[in-house]
């Protein structure tokens, strides 16, 4: 079974547009794959498909040569295309950025065979849910993300040298964001105890906090929760 060429055309051009779609949203989070690369994978995978599918047309029938699978390409597709979603991978401290963009690129790799494979509709499905995932979800994301990474430093302090407002401050003079505050006094010594919950995640952020309110002046302690 043989496509005709504008047939062929149409496959490569959905491919190539859907899977840019996919590439604008990495493009504008600068990612390390972008609208190019997207457009690339999703391309050069409905070609494999084309070639695997359809390719081999010519040789079929022929003495010797027994029944070709199609799906024989498509499957080395999908296992060879981790080694290049796998560049995309960084390890930046205790954090990995990359592994979005890395789905993404795995991502357009299949809606490039499945418009190979002439599933235009399957095609376009996956290419709208991948945008509702990388567009729609990124915002909840966010916010669970800050929700879940909630840091709290408690610092004992000096009220005679130190208020609440000036360790507050210190740490709002950092673009942190804080989300609950306590203050009590601390039974049997002249020291006051503040709680400070941190909308903010990560290592760095909560050290770099510490840090910054340890050396102010009357603060004794700080400790992380």
């Amino acid at each position: 079974m043989t496509l005709h060429l504008t047939e062929v055309g149409l496959r490569l051009l959905t491919a190539t547009v859907l899977a840019s779609l996919v590439g604008l949203d990495r493009e504008r989070q600068r990612s390390a794959a972008g609208l190019r690369t997207h457009a690339l994978v999703g391309m050069s995978s409905c070609l494999l498909m084309l070639v695997s599918a359809y390719g081999f047309g010519d040789v079929l029938g022929t003495p010797n040569i027994g029944l070709l699978d199609p799906s024989r390409i498509a499957a080395q597709v999908v296992s060879g295309i981790g080694f290049l979603g796998a560049g995309t991978i960084i390890a930046h401290g205790n954090l990995v950025r990359g592994l979005t963009t890395a789905a993404s690129v795995w991502t357009v790799a299949a809606i490039g065979l499945a418009v190979g494979g002439g599933m235009y509709r399957a095609a376009v499905i996956a290419t709208v849910l991948a945008l509702v995932l990388l567009l729609i979800l990124r915002p909840i994301e966010r916010q669970l993300h800050r929700r879940w990474l909630r840091q709290t430093v408690t610092a004992v302090y000096d009220p005679k040298i130190t208020t609440p407002e000036k360790i507050l401050g210190t740490l709002r003079n950092m673009n942190l964001h804080i989300a609950r505050l306590s203050v009590e006094r601390m039974p049997g010594a002249n020291k006051d105890k503040i709680q400070l919950t941190l909308d903010e995640g990560g290592e760095m952020v909560l050290q770099g906090a510490v840090q910054a309110v340890a050396h102010l002046d009357g603060v004794h302690s700080t400790t992380t929760d």
